[in-house]
């Protein structure tokens, strides 16, 4: 080939010396889990047991976004209290005479093993500012119990993207087999705030919601602004926009930005229901958490044979 003196310099080549994000595996067994660090700090940590994100931290890595409990059990044995745990197929205790009846209280995805498939980096070589962590879970890999109890063709891959912007996880749900199925979805964040009694929630204003606290009555949001004054369990439906926002003294603390889901539930036990939590420790740790959860759980998402469904959300770190 003749040599060319004016030839073209290759886009996007990557210089040796460029940091790029660091994603190592650590563990064993259940314990095992997978740390993503970019060049400037931020980092994320997801236990492969139930794909559960047990730390987020943004702001160059000084700042931890996410409440674990002291006492949450990160060796297979129990869900974890406190991260981000996956719910699916179902939310919450499941109805009498559904297909998911057979389960236990929010499904089996929060506990069973996850499969790491793998990372990859920003479209960019240059840009080193997200990593995107990839973790599948399919029928063929369910406990003999979960697939008696739930015995459908499916396939689920989560995506974890951390970036200095925020952290977004998303999964996509396969109906690999030949019947339809119905199933429910919600990512359970626990987002970690330094003062409840000084913490609210906006976006939710004119949203009708189940609130489990008072019987599973329903009500309409008529304030503006939530505050927690006490025990809340409510589920919000088919919320008109697509971002609620945290605050903390009155300033925006997180926005989670929903993608493709229509409810939210907001939860926080309080003090009474705290204590009764075995696994939820410190005691009066309820003043340092607060659940803001996306999901599809007003209802059922259908997929037919070989279709698919996805739906997550973007958390932004507001500091």
């Amino acid at each position: 080939m003749a040599n060319r003196s004016n030839r073209p310099s290759a886009l996007n080549a990557p210089s040796a010396a460029a940091p790029s994000p660091e994603v190592d595996i650590s563990g064993t067994g259940a314990s095992s889990k997978v740390t993503a660090r970019l060049p400037s700090g931020e980092s994320v940590e997801v236990l492969l047991y139930g794909a559960t994100v047990i730390s987020w931290k943004s702001d160059g890595g000084k700042v931890e976004n996410l409440w674990v409990s002291d006492a949450a059990k990160l060796d297979g044995t129990k869900a974890v209290r406190g991260g981000i745990p996956v719910v699916f197929p179902v939310f919450g205790p499941p109805p009498k005479d559904h297909a998911t009846s057979a389960l236990p209280q929010h499904g089996f995805a929060r506990t069973s093993r996850w499969e790491f498939l793998g990372k990859s980096s920003s479209e960019d070589a240059l840009d080193a500012s997200s990593v995107k962590l990839d973790f599948g879970l399919y029928s063929s890999n369910l406990s003999d119990e979960a697939k008696k109890a739930w015995p459908y063709d499916f396939g689920l891959v989560y995506s974890v993207t951390l970036s200095k912007e925020g952290l977004q996880t998303v999964v996509n749900v396969r109906n690999e087999g030949t019947k339809v199925f119905e199933f429910q979805l919600l990512l359970h964040t626990y987002l970690r705030v330094k003062d409840i009694s000084k913490t609210t929630v906006t976006g939710l204003a004119g949203v009708p919601y189940v609130d489990k606290v008072l019987d599973a009555t329903t009500h309409t949001q008529s304030s503006p602004t939530l505050s927690i004054t006490g025990e809340v369990d409510r589920v919000y439906a088919s919320i008109p926009q697509d971002t609620t926002t945290v605050l903390e003294d009155g300033k925006p603390r997180f926005d989670v930005v929903r993608d493709n889901v229509d409810d939210t539930v907001v939860w926080n036990p309080w003090k009474e229901k705290a204590a009764a939590l075995s696994d939820f420790e410190p005691k009066d740790g309820f003043q340092q958490l607060l659940c803001v959860e996306v999901g599809s759980v007003q209802g059922w998402q259908k997929l037919e044979a070989g279709d698919g469904f996805e739906g997550g959300q973007l958390i932004k770190s507001l500091l």
